[in-house]
């Protein structure tokens, strides 16, 4: 169940944000937002490729502190900042599923 729950949080939420923070273009800030979901590609990397109860965070490279300081900057920049805010959300998303794999 938790794995279904955080896909579905990795649409749901940048919707969210796209239609609270950017009202007038929320359709591409959504768009955009689900994108960052690319930086999962760095999964592939992994072995086993997929562990429903591993933690990313700190794990990929794509999800170190080092990586969440440059989507930081990109979320400040005016042409970046709707692609920025979706990979902190992205991050904030898995930081969430980690703390949910701990609790079980």
């Amino acid at each position: 169940m938790r794995p279904v729950v955080h896909l579905i949080l990795h649409v749901l939420v940048p919707y969210l944000a796209a239609r609270l923070v950017f009202p007038d273009r929320w359709k591409r800030a959504w768009i955009v937002m689900v994108a960052a979901m690319i930086i999962d590609v760095d999964h592939l990397l992994a072995d086993p490729l997929y562990d429903p109860d591993r933690c990313g965070i700190g794990i990929h490279p794509l999800h170190t502190q080092w990586a969440v300081l440059i989507y930081s900057v990109l979320a400040v920049i005016p042409v970046t900042r709707i692609f920025g805010f979706g990979l902190l959300i992205h991050i904030a998303l898995d930081a969430l599923d980690c703390v949910w794999i701990r609790l079980q």
